[in-house]
């Protein structure tokens, strides 16, 4: 995503120079944050993800069945029977391909 602008109109290539440089003349200590790169393969990332979709199922199982009787009829419950009556052995059962030696 890029940057949010600073004024009304964007910056020519020189001002944007100039911001850089008193940047750089202040002597702050430059502070760069990285994501760190996920460097599972594409085959642990699908069963990781189809493992914590099954975890969250049974979790919102255990929050159905912990709900009081007045609330069984509710739009809640209703979201709820929803997600844990969806399947997900088909999901389970795939198999992804593996590739090229990659993996």
């Amino acid at each position: 995503m890029p940057p949010q602008p600073i004024g009304e109109t964007a910056m020519t290539g020189a001002e944007r120079q100039a911001r850089y440089r008193a940047a750089r003349m202040t002597n702050a200590p430059l502070i760069r944050i990285r994501r760190p790169v996920d460097r599972r393969s594409r085959i642990q990332r699908w069963n990781d993800t189809i493992a914590a979709a099954v975890e969250l199922q049974a979790e919102y199982a255990t929050w159905l069945d912990a709900l009081p009787d007045n609330q069984q009829d509710s739009a809640l419950a209703d979201a709820l029977r929803a997600i844990v009556d969806f399947d997900l052995s088909e999901l389970v059962a795939i198999e992804p391909p593996r590739g090229f030696g990659r993996d």
